[in-house]
């Protein structure tokens, strides 16, 4: 068979754009096939209400883990803005309701929101002690992340503090955080980073809650979470012109069938259906997989590969023309819906919510987090909105797919509604602008919706649970230990399904590129 391209890669998502930029600068052969009509994967902006000129980031929406190094070395420029204000979280106590906001361009004034809520100094204290240790990890950790995968002794080694490394990689996160805070509304809101996409609980003996809490507080060594300037469709965009100008040959609109993985001596084979309907073979050296790993075992012929991924979220688009006025009238709503805004997400809350979704009900109050992209980006709603308008993301937490089997219309979006207007003076339903047709602008997108629109197996967003950054993982053969191997030496994983994935990032596309160029 006559070897047509260096390098196939299966899915123009992000990580796929990531390692089609670096292996077609280095003189490669790429192709690029993705199934729908652009590129981008789950990164990507779309104008979701007919006849308003608002492009949302559809699906993933925040960016921290994506290094500036990789930006740099494809030669992409993008903006991606810091938020002062890094979360709030309404609370109500005999009584009196107020909110933890946490401004990061003002650590008196958040201590002074920890003292309203607490009545006291040591809950302050004990969090930036405890946000102190993340961001000395991080610092540490996240460099590794583009490095050689690490063994696990050798990461213990980088991170040299036996604390840190009980609390974060050995012990259930629950243990540390009840340990340094005593207030119900503090443990939650650091408990939410380890429950993003992800349906655990605080005590959870697998550790799956850390490995996701670690990702979300490693990014750029900091764990700062920024705003994409044109929102997510400008990152993806400015990838997709590296790639292109590094060489790299993107196919929209052809849907790969299979995969034969050649062998040792032998090239791989990639057979897919084009644009036109036409099905076609093309032969390469390597094949790099920006899909799930349970697709990848598809099509291989391995079958579902022994992984069955379940996704854990609920997202809500929504253009709003107006913000809602809050039942705390002591912040100003733009502070307020500026960071990252807690709904029902108290430590005790999210236990719950874990306990009813496991025994297959609908958690009420549903917890779930929401953040403002047009408060720090006004770049994304088009001359003809109205300047009062504001975009809402609104993202559910512990609600597996499980639950949205043989959902009826509507059931989806009550529970975490109800809870979004509990913390309200107002209705949100008074807040929400109409579309072209009349129509309420809100877009529901569950776990079954990213299976169906960008075959996430169970509509997981990580691919598969996530793993701890270092090898001996049984993440099968590799190439350069670059956490990419499969059990195929021509095939490798490039996308979030990698030992390193997860998250807009594009490591896994830099480290498959890296195990490629190193052969």
């Amino acid at each position: 068979m006559t070897v047509a391209y260096d390098v196939v890669i299966v899915g123009g998502g992000h990580n796929g754009l990531v390692a089609a930029g670096y292996l077609g600068r280095a003189g490669l052969r790429v192709l690029v096939l993705e199934r729908l009509g652009h590129v981008g994967g789950a990164a990507v902006s779309e104008r979701a209400f007919a006849g308003v000129d608002a492009r949302l980031s559809r699906y993933s929406y925040l960016v921290s883990l994506l290094p500036r190094r990789i930006l740099a070395e494809l030669g992409v420029r993008v903006e991606l803005r810091r938020r002062r204000i890094s979360s709030y979280t309404p609370w109500e106590r005999d009584g009196r309701v107020g909110g933890l906001l946490v401004d990061g361009g003002d650590e008196r004034r958040t201590a002074g929101s920890f003292r309203e809520l607490t009545g006291g100094e040591r809950e302050f204290a004990a969090w930036r002690e405890f946000y102190g240790m993340t961001g000395r990890v991080a610092e540490r950790v996240f460099p590794s992340l583009t490095e050689p995968l690490p063994s696990r002794a050798e990461l213990r080694a980088r991170v040299d503090d036996p604390v840190a490394w009980a609390e974060l990689f050995e012990e259930p996160l629950g243990v540390a955080l009840e340990r340094r805070f005593a207030d119900d509304v503090v443990r939650g809101v650091v408990l939410t980073d380890a429950l993003i996409g992800t349906f655990s609980h605080a005590h959870d003996p697998s550790l799956r809650q850390n490995r996701c809490f670690l990702y979300h507080v490693v990014g750029g060594g900091t764990g700062d979470w920024d705003v994409p300037v044109g929102g997510m469709g400008a990152v993806t965009g400015a990838l997709a012109e590296a790639a292109r100008a590094g060489g790299a040959e993107l196919r929209t609109g052809c849907e790969v069938a299979a995969v034969d993985p050649g062998g040792a001596a032998g090239p791989a084979e990639v057979e897919y259906l084009d644009a036109d309907g036409v099905r076609r073979r093309v032969g390469a050296r390597w094949v790099l997989c920006n899909a799930a790993p349970a697709e990848l075992a598809r099509l291989v012929g391995d079958g579902e590969g022994g992984e069955r991924p379940e996704g854990a979220q609920l997202k809500v688009n929504m253009l709003l023309r107006r913000l809602p006025r809050l039942r705390d009238g002591a912040v100003d709503v733009r502070d307020a819906f500026g960071g990252t805004f807690h709904i029902a997400e108290s430590y005790r809350e999210l236990e719950r919510a874990y306990r009813d979704a496991a025994a297959g009900r609908l958690p009420s109050p549903a917890p779930s987090e929401i953040y403002c992209h047009s408060l720090a980006d006004r770049s994304i709603l088009g001359p003809g909105v109205p300047a009062g308008a504001q975009t809402l993301t609104l993202f559910g937490l512990q609600v597996p797919a499980r639950l949205f089997a043989g959902d009826p219309e509507g059931v989806r979006e009550a529970g975490v509604l109800a809870a979004l207007d509990g913390v309200l003076a107002e209705p949100l339903a008074d807040c929400l602008a109409v579309d072209g047709e009349g129509r309420p602008c809100l877009e529901v997108r569950g776990p079954l919706d990213l299976a169906a629109d960008l075959r996430l197996p169970g509509g997981n967003i990580f691919h598969r649970d996530l793993a701890f950054p270092f090898g001996g993982g049984g993440e099968g053969p590799d190439v350069g230990r670059w956490g990419v191997g499969t059990g195929h030496p021509r095939v490798l994983v490039c996308g979030a399904g990698a030992v390193r994935g997860g998250g807009v990032s594009g490591i896994p596309g830099h480290n498959a590129a890296m195990a490629v160029l190193g052969r």
